[in-house]
């Protein structure tokens, strides 16, 4: 009998979506170790010249019209793609992505992004018998995720799974999940060796993300936090924007003993662990993963959209507050350095809030639905 497997598809519109996908292939195999899994990102796999252009005027626009991003999100907010888009999708996309399908052979699809969802769903009008998994990758819900042909969606929240009702989505066919995080974030961590291996002092400690997205820069808020660097570790982390790091690094601001200075790691599980606040634009997989570490959350400049709704839930359920001015975080980190029991105990709160909001685990809903698959097909 051969191994089960499940394709998951996503793109490449912000790290997040892909993430995902990852985090959830990488729950899959500890849970069932039988299991074979294959992530795609499904326009780089197929177009990668296309999708480097595409992908970098996504990004040139959220920098310097986010305005016109959000209004655009808000007017298909409850729409499905337009028949052109659609007609593109179709011409760039589905007679390679059916090969792919057919040559994977996949018991089941997970698509962390609407596109491939988009593209599966088309495909299953067409014929294809694969069950489709959708993975809301926010905490809202766009027109452009919803298809009659998603078999199962996992959701964020309850908000999320309410908004599907509404849109006519049947009750069955949702669960309310979480976002996939990969393990790591569910898991405690050596402080010490973290500490030793990352050159970090053993005071108050705030990580900040997001410097490929703008939020390092010469505004008001980071002086404000720099100025606390005599009392307040700070490890910014700059992902792949290289640039960014470089300038930064020549910056004599951030010459000092408790400011770290990081590129791309894969070990941000490890940093939050260390960490006593997360300073972020409210992205929902950075976001998730925070509330995984039951970190607290400062949340920076959202982008008029889905960032926006992020942020509204994390600020209403209590994990984190919107930087206002300078005043937000002097604030918080003289809270950090006068008040560091009350802070821990924050944190033991939010992890608790975690474990009764996400009480269905993801893998195992995916395997449900294979073997319904199955049973149907007998």
């Amino acid at each position: 009998m051969r191994k089960k497997r499940v394709l998951l598809l996503s793109e490449g519109f912000g790290a997040g979506h892909t993430q995902a996908a990852y985090a959830l292939s990488e729950n899959m195999r500890q849970l069932y170790p039988g299991i074979q899994t294959r992530v795609l990102e499904l326009g780089a796999f197929l177009h990668p010249t296309l999708a480097r252009w595409i992908f970098s005027a996504y990004r040139k626009t959220l920098h310097s019209q986010p305005k016109l991003y959000g209004k655009l999100y808000r007017f298909q907010y409850k729409k499905s793609l337009n028949p052109i888009t659609q007609m593109a999708l179709h011409r760039i996309f589905y007679a390679q992505t059916a090969q792919i399908i057919t040559q994977l052979r996949p018991d089941a699809i997970v698509c962390t992004h609407p596109f491939p969802s988009i593209v599966v769903s088309r495909l299953k009008r067409a014929g294809l018998s694969v069950p489709l998994c959708t993975v809301i990758t926010d905490y809202d819900v766009h027109g452009t995720w919803i298809s009659p042909e998603v078999n199962k969606y996992l959701v964020s929240s309850d908000k999320v799974k309410t908004k599907l009702l509404h849109r006519g989505v049947a009750g069955d066919k949702i669960e309310i999940t979480g976002i996939p995080v990969h393990p790591g974030f569910r898991q405690p961590h050596d402080k010490t060796e973290i500490r030793h291996r990352f050159e970090l002092a053993s005071i108050p400690t705030v990580l900040v993300m997001g410097g490929g997205w703008g939020l390092i820069g010469g505004d008001t808020v980071l002086d404000e936090m720099l100025r606390w660097r005599d009392r307040v570790q700070l490890i910014f982390c700059f992902g792949s924007n290289q640039k960014a790091l470089a300038k930064c690094q020549e910056d004599p601001r951030f010459l000092h003993p408790h400011v770290k200075l990081l590129g791309f790691t894969n070990e941000v599980d490890k940093l939050m662990e260390v960490s006593d606040l997360l300073v972020t634009k409210p992205g929902g997989m950075t976001c998730t993963e925070g509330l995984a570490k039951g970190i607290p959350m400062l949340f920076h400049k959202p982008i008029p959209g889905q960032e926006e709704e992020n942020l509204l839930f994390f600020t209403e359920n209590g994990f984190g507050e919107s930087i206002l001015s300078e005043e937000t975080i002097r604030l918080w980190f003289k809270g950090l350095s006068e008040r560091g029991n009350e802070m821990r105990r924050m944190r033991e709160d939010i992890r608790e809030s975690c474990r009764n909001m996400f009480q269905t685990d993801y893998s195992q809903v995916i395997m449900t639905l294979i073997h319904k698959e199955e049973q149907q097909s007998v």
